[in-house]
């Protein structure tokens, strides 16, 4: 993996831009639903608008006002921000719609900091963690804790990969509501959704949109990189239940969430997906937001080799299912990223070799192209990949279970690499069960969820 050094700029830009700031947010509420806007503002250089739109649907809340939004609507925006801030990395950040406390900015920093570690990391830069960012609140609304009644659904955010499918199949094959959320659909997200039995008019949906003015100054040379996109899912969340008048979320994270992407280190492509962020989020709300929303991770206890074994017995999903980042735009898998060769590794133990070719359209162990990102995957380099994917065991345990399927026919070009490693021989005789049958005691399941997994897993 290749590591531009920017920590020139870096320091460059943030003596160009000493602050951004968070002017404003505006509310519109009307008969197409809800829309949001940000003012965003790079000192007095560069100005931003991003937005989200929710339209109406059904199910929605028709009696709300602009006023009752207002706490939900602004930390959404301070998710958002981020994206706008890392630019410039700017020294301080001014919020100037609301006034936060120092448990608040402390909280914020601390987010920014690790769902930017990632950013940081490729970027080459190795910040402070106290002095990278001063974010100051000294005006601004109070905003109140919000409450509301809540019905007996689940708010299932659906990404059309394979865990949010475990996720849906699972809580309806046990009778228990569900109202299924799309943030940016795209054709694996609505076909997940409609493959489980829903209509596009049963989804709540929210369309987010990035202001042009970024995507400019990254073409400039500005800092780019990762930024913590299951926060914003998170906080938005709170924003579609509260629309819906649902408070339990669940979220389709894994145990294999947790593991940094950089041996030895906290950085972890996955920070706002893991355990330690979904404890602090839970903590936040309820101090902050309210008493309730109840959020989790319904995946939480299990792993990727796990998930893998369950969605094998859905086969319906099989064609309308993506994990592939790089071919999200165009709902294909584009077969040359970690992404693609990580799944692929995952399930073939499970839905078969064949089947697995047939989901892919090619055989990826194959193509020994993807060394460098099987390298990555099983541990042979320093760092894994930066994508959403499994344990480095879990991998090697998956190869080793599919080399064993293969018996005496010649292994495609990347398992026959793999089994002349010293790590075959250390897991060729791992027995798959034993990852197969581990439950993580930290998660935050209801007693009847938690039955749920572990008889989904048995």
């Amino acid at each position: 993996m290749t590591f531009v050094d920017k920590s020139k700029d870096y320091h460059q830009f943030r003596t160009e831009f000493p602050v951004f700031i968070y002017e404003d947010f505006f509310i519109d509420i009307n008969k197409n639903g809800l829309s949001a806007n940000y003012r965003f503002n790079l000192s007095d250089k560069y100005y931003f608008e991003p937005g989200f739109f929710i339209p109406k649907k059904h199910f929605l809340n028709s009696d709300l006002n602009s006023g009752e939004l207002e706490n939900l609507v602004f930390n959404i925006g301070m998710v958002e921000l981020v994206s706008y801030w890392k630019a410039a990395c700017s020294p301080q950040v001014l919020i100037k719609p609301a006034y936060l406390n120092a448990d608040q900015i402390s909280w914020w920093k601390n987010l920014y900091f690790h769902g930017l570690g990632e950013f940081f990391y490729t970027n080459g830069i190795n910040p402070d963690p106290e002095t990278f960012v001063n974010i100051s609140a000294p005006g601004g609304r109070h905003f109140g804790k919000v409450n509301f009644p809540k019905n007996d659904q689940l708010l299932v955010p659906v990404g059309g990969g394979k865990d949010s499918v475990v996720t849906l199949e699972t809580l309806i094959r046990n009778h228990v509501p569900v109202r299924p959320l799309i943030l940016n659909p795209r054709g694996a997200s609505l076909n997940t959704a409609l493959t489980a039995g829903f209509t596009e008019n049963d989804v709540l949906t929210i369309h987010r949109s990035i202001h042009p003015q970024l995507i400019e100054l990254n073409s400039l040379g500005f800092l780019n990189g990762h930024t913590p996109f299951s926060a914003l899912l998170a906080f938005s969340a709170l924003l579609a239940g509260r629309l819906a008048n649902v408070g339990t979320i669940a979220l389709s994270n894994e145990s294999s969430a947790n593991e940094a992407t950089v041996p030895g280190t906290s950085i972890n492509h996955q920070y706002s997906k893991s355990f330690a962020f979904e404890k602090d989020f839970r903590e936040y709300v309820t101090k902050f937001i309210s008493d309730d929303f109840d959020y989790f991770s319904f995946l939480r206890p299990i792993g990727e080799l796990q998930i893998a074994k369950i969605f094998s017995e859905s086969p319906a999903y099989f064609p309308v299912f993506r994990s592939c980042n790089a071919g999200s735009k165009t709902d294909v898998w584009c077969c040359s990223c970690a992404k693609c060769l990580f799944t692929y590794i995952i399930l073939a133990p499970f839905v078969g070799i064949a089947n697995t070719r047939k989901i892919f359209g090619k055989d990826l162990l194959n193509d020994y192209s993807l060394k460098p990102l099987f390298d990555e995957l099983t541990g042979m380099s320093s760092v894994k990949p930066f994508e959403c994917v499994g344990t480095v065991e879990e991998v090697k345990v998956a190869l080793a279970g599919i080399i064993i399927n293969y018996g005496n026919l010649e292994l495609p070009a990347l398992l026959k690499y793999f089994a002349s490693l010293p790590e075959y021989g250390i897991h060729k005789n791992d027995d798959i069960k034993t990852l197969l049958n581990q439950f993580n005691s930290q998660h935050f399941l209801a007693t009847y969820l938690e039955r749920m997994i572990r008889e989904a897993i048995s």
